[in-house]
């Protein structure tokens, strides 16, 4: 139980993020229907950005300088991803990934998330190939709106279902990621290919050297992620190898700091609280002891660890809500009401909303039955049917693969986008509120 907990409260500053996700949505929205703000909006997106040091720009792709979206959706999602990989291996090694019985059932209800969307996607997407990139939008649950919908019920909402659904978010973002480097890649510069491999060795090396430096691997991920950005693979899986190179143990063992704080404490007299209010001047060596102590402190925490602390408030209330700013306007002057009735909307929503429901139950159902795994502590089968409706609430990821899929195809594109988009943010909302009634009907009052 104490290891559920201590999972649950890594996730606590992505629920508390989802408000904000709301807000920055709904303000996307009307600055993109608004005739006074719109034109801002839209051109805002197009502004060149430029970090030079001489002729060298660190935001430029094949000698073109990027545009602040692309700024967004490359550089600043590599970020996410980095820290997406950060609790990726923490799980793994740690966490609710790191054994046989707590991963089983999240990792077989994630595939069934995958598979049955695209399948979906697929049957009712007409079969024109620019409309069938989208493939994959329909795949991802996005963590911080699911697990937003289930603090709703608090304390109604057992411990092993939160758990569940946290840790098939985390799996499902693996599959995303897996997706990304496979099928939207192209034009690969073999040159930076090297230079990226190169990249990764010299990190896998300071790993060898039991080199600790978060600020080595930070510096050397923005190399990668330069290298990758002009090789041809998409230059988000930069974060993503990041991560897995970050170190995840202690240079010399927990044990060694914990005796060393120890000795540092017991140099201190022992004073009687009660009799001690006044402040004490230090002497030069018990300052140096402190030190001594917070350093000790300091180097208990795991590289990983440390880093994925860092990177939560910058992801959460800076690097996702911008991307949703960013890429959730979507013009509705020139669309009817049965645009969500056709094409890729259609199917975008088919995919989340019935898909993902499917697919993990049906996956899951079948692992259970057949004794493979077992429901989570304290859930009945409605109470899980109504946590897989959650599953298919899937924006960040989702958004991001639509722009993957449409963004690059020019004219023909920005329609397929906006309607993939829009598919998106209504089959998120439709998955929302009718998991929502599902929960409080069939979770215990």
């Amino acid at each position: 139980m104490t290891t559920n907990f201590s999972f649950l409260s890594k996730h606590k500053l992505h629920v508390s993020s989802s408000m904000v996700l709301i807000v920055c949505t709904v303000f996307a929205l009307i600055c993109a229907n608004i005739p006074v703000v719109k034109d801002w909006y839209f051109s805002l997106w197009q502004h060149n950005v430029s970090v030079s040091i001489g002729n060298f720009n660190l935001f430029s792709h094949n000698g073109h300088p990027m545009t602040l979206m692309a700024v967004i959706n490359d550089f600043l999602m590599a970020i996410f991803f980095l820290s997406v990989g950060l609790e990726i291996k923490r799980e793994i090694r740690v966490g609710e990934l790191s054994t046989r019985e707590k991963a089983l059932l999240p990792i077989i209800g994630a595939c069934g998330g995958m598979v049955v969307p695209v399948l979906l996607f697929w049957l009712t997407c007409p079969g024109d190939a620019a409309m069938q990139r989208g493939l994959a939008i329909p795949m991802a649950t996005d963590i911080a709106f699911s697990l937003g919908v289930l603090s709703v019920f608090s304390k109604r909402v057992p411990i092993g279902l939160k758990v569940f659904l946290a840790a098939l978010a985390v799996a499902d973002d693996l599959g995303g990621i897996i997706v990304i480097a496979l099928f939207y890649s192209s034009d690969i510069d073999f040159l930076y290919l090297a230079l990226s491999a190169a990249c990764v060795a010299v990190m896998v090396l300071a790993n060898i050297l039991k080199v600790r430096s978060k600020a080595f691997y930070v510096t050397i991920g923005l190399v990668l992620w330069y290298m990758m950005l002009n090789s041809g693979i998409h230059a988000t899986i930069a974060g993503v190898i990041v991560a897995f190179c970050v170190p995840a143990t202690l240079k010399k063992g927990t044990g060694h700091y914990l005796e060393r704080i120890r000795q540092n404490i017991n140099k201190f007299p022992v004073i009687d609280v009660d009799e001690q209010h006044n402040a004490v001047v230090l002497t030069n060596e018990q300052i140096h002891t402190l030190k001594s102590i917070e350093s000790a402190a300091d180097k208990m925490i795991s590289p990983l660890q440390d880093l994925e602390d860092n990177l939560h408030f910058l992801i959460n209330y800076l690097v996702i809500p911008l991307f949703a700013f960013a890429n959730a306007g979507i013009d509705l002057s020139g669309m009817s009401l049965g645009i969500l009735f056709s094409g890729v909307s259609l199917s975008v929503i088919i995919g989340l909303v019935l898909g993902k429901f499917l697919g993990v139950f049906s996956f899951s159902w079948l692992a259970v039955r057949m004794k493979i795994v077992a429901l989570p502590a304290g859930a009945t089968w409605k109470a899980f049917a109504s946590v897989c409706v959650v599953c298919g609430i899937g924006f960040t990821v989702s958004m991001f693969i639509a722009d993957l899929s449409y963004a690059g195809l020019g004219a023909q594109g920005a329609p397929l986008l906006n309607e993939a988009k829009l598919g998106v943010l209504c089959g998120s909302v439709i998955s929302a509120l009718l998991g929502c009634w599902l929960l409080n009907r069939n979770l215990p009052k």
